[in-house]
């Protein structure tokens, strides 16, 4: 196995033969692409990933970013890596060809970025942070602005942050105290410390622009007075020139279990005269253009969890196929040779379950890219807001399922391991050190599950809610046309069932107005959730595994028998327990709820 990676049947399967991405190119933004174009590019980033970002992998983390004389200094290989993502055009793949794009559909722009992650999650930090906070200003900012920041940040020349959390605060936005003064000339100077800023300082790129949430003088308390600031490192003349250096500090760096490679920050702003920075949208209106990057940082945390999964997967495969270890159950005589550990009942157990949860989870994310596209270029109005709603309904799924089962399939090529699995001779240990910080990147697991069951499920009325479970109800009648298929789809419609008793039985008490009882157990409720999603997914890959065994699709039988396989084992082995956790949700169980402090 040359790169351990993909596996690039999975991808070729799940972008053409899974989710028709072709179908993209009917849309007059991608008319200039065919099915060769768009592989063309996801080899060029396979090839760049291979060679470019995955040999540093583990020197980055071994020789993380350091903090020296008020400067960031670290591997040289992270700048060489970053300057070839600029000169292939990846660094702005889906952006337009006029700002040095490849105007990729986001499917196949989201796997060009996905296969860098899972090559080196922590380089491909910086570029990644900046795509987002470049297109967030490309929507929420003025022309002078786009063409000022956004512009070199998309050509690389400038990297950019979001600047959320402070030291007090959290996740609790509504209680951020940085604030932003106004001047004369209409910019504002900001006064206030953040942390957990990655990316926040280096010296790899000309400029760092800040997406900075702050408050106005005169702003209203919590959440409704948050405004959106662009904070540059290095201020920037009329003429696109670098002038003084802003009043923007590095106070130190945060040393992470994982992601070592990308710089984890505590920034000052406004240590002397304030950091000159510049509204981004209406005032007061800042958290609702800042979440154009969340989401979009949301699905990519999702993303980078898949990519992290699959590699540690491929990892355990190849040892497992190359290890000897014990011998069959029934064979008793000692000198008889080792066999290799993938002959061990246990250990294909654990290898099927890392398949499910990884393919799986690129299925969902990529189900995600579909709609970006539908939103933004479906034919009619229609179509557009339901693929809107549809995304913000599957978006907590997408940041936070991936963020546990796929962290789980690291665990488990750890176990394949053995002993030497949580050494450092080998790298799954590292992949399950920077997977674990997904679950808490860009807002919890409990952050996710309430804001689906608190907002998602229920927003217009249950229109998006009840769409998403008719489209499951549909594949699952489809899956009954397939002999093979019955089973699987029973268990499938049974888990959907159930789920759908305890969302009922749930917003029942919602309604009753005691929100707390309701939102008690909303993690199980995203968990559970997750896993009807992508139960589904399951379904429809099979569905075109045997299609493609019947003749219609590219790949092997072999491939094709394993994607079977693995469908069966997610509906006998993991839709079982979401039945029992539907049944715990339906009852609106208080436990926890109930449980005081003094209790513990």
């Amino acid at each position: 196995m040359a790169q351990k990676i993909i596996n690039p049947q999975d991808l070729a399967f799940q972008l053409y033969e899974l989710h028709e991405v072709e179908k993209t190119l009917a849309y007059d933004r991608y008319a200039d692409h065919s099915r060769d174009t768009l592989q063309a590019a996801l080899d060029l980033a396979l090839k760049v990933a291979a060679e470019e970002f995955a040999p540093h992998a583990r020197l980055v983390d071994e020789e993380e970013p350091r903090f020296e004389n008020g400067r960031v200094t670290m591997r040289p290989e992270v700048g060489k890596a970053l300057d070839v993502l600029k000169e292939t055009g990846l660094m702005a793949a889906s952006q337009d060809y006029e700002r040095g794009g490849m105007q990729l559909p986001a499917a196949v722009a989201q796997m060009c970025v996905g296969l860098l992650k899972g090559a080196n999650v922590g380089t491909q930090g910086y570029a990644g942070l900046t795509i987002a906070a470049a297109n967030l200003i490309m929507v929420q900012g003025s022309e002078e602005q786009q063409k000022r920041y956004a512009e070199p940040m998309m050509a690389g020349r400038f990297f950019g942050t979001m600047c959320l959390t402070e030291p007090h605060s959290g996740s609790s936005l509504g209680d951020l105290r940085t604030r932003a003064e106004p001047q004369p000339d209409g910019s504002y100077r900001l006064f206030g410390n953040k942390i957990f800023i990655s990316a926040g300082d280096h010296e790899l790129s000309e400029n760092i622009i800040h997406m900075v949430l702050a408050r106005l003088p005169d702003a209203p308390p919590g959440v409704r007075g948050i405004s959106l600031f662009l904070v540059p490192k290095k201020l920037v003349n009329e003429d696109g020139s670098l002038g003084e250096r802003n009043d923007v500090a590095l106070a130190g760096l945060i040393h992470k279990m994982g992601y070592r490679g990308t710089t984890s920050t505590m920034l000052n702003f406004g240590e002397k005269d304030g950091a000159v920075g510049y509204l981004v949208g209406e005032p007061n209106n800042g958290l609702a253009a800042m979440f154009h990057m969340m989401n979009e940082a949301r699905i990519g945390v999702g993303l980078g969890s898949v990519m992290l999964g699959y590699t540690g997967y491929l990892h355990a495969l190849e040892y497992a196929r190359e290890r000897r270890q014990g011998r069959p159950v029934g064979d008793k005589n000692p000198e008889s040779p080792q066999v290799p550990l993938i002959q061990h009942a246990d250990i294909r157990r654990m290898l099927l379950a890392q398949k499910v949860y990884v393919e799986g989870g690129l299925a969902l994310c990529l189900e995600g890219s579909m709609l970006v596209d539908q939103k933004k270029h479906g034919p009619t109005d229609t179509d557009r807001e339901l693929a809107a709603g549809l995304l913000d309904l599957l978006t907590p799924l997408i940041k936070s399922w991936p963020s546990r089962y796929c962290l789980e399939a690291n665990s488990l090529a750890i176990q394949v391991h053995g002993g030497y699995g949580y050494t450092r001779e080998y790298p799954v240990e590292q992949f399950y050190r920077d997977n674990r910080l997904n679950p808490i990147h860009e807002g919890t697991h409990g952050i996710q599950g309430m804001d689906l069951l608190g907002r998602k499920v229920a927003m217009a009325g249950g229109r998006f809610y009840l769409e998403l479970m008719n489209r499951i109800e549909t594949t699952i009648g489809e899956a009954r046309h397939y002999e093979r298929l019955v089973d699987s789809a029973n268990r499938l419609q049974q888990t959907a069932k159930a789920m759908a008793d305890a969302t009922g039985a749930i917003n029942r008490i919602k309604a009753s107005g005691d929100v707390e009882k309701a939102l008690a157990n909303a993690t199980l409720y995203l968990d559970a959730f997750g896993h009807v999603v992508v139960g589904w997914l399951w379904l429809r890959q099979a569905m075109k595994a045997l299609d493609g065994l019947a003749g219609s699709g590219g790949q092997t039988a072999e491939f094709y028998e394993g994607k079977l396989r693995a469908c069966e084992f997610f509906a006998r082995y993991e839709l079982p327990s979401v039945v029992t956790t539907a049944d715990l949700l339906k009852s609106v169980d208080t436990t926890a709820l109930d449980m005081a402090d003094e209790q513990f």
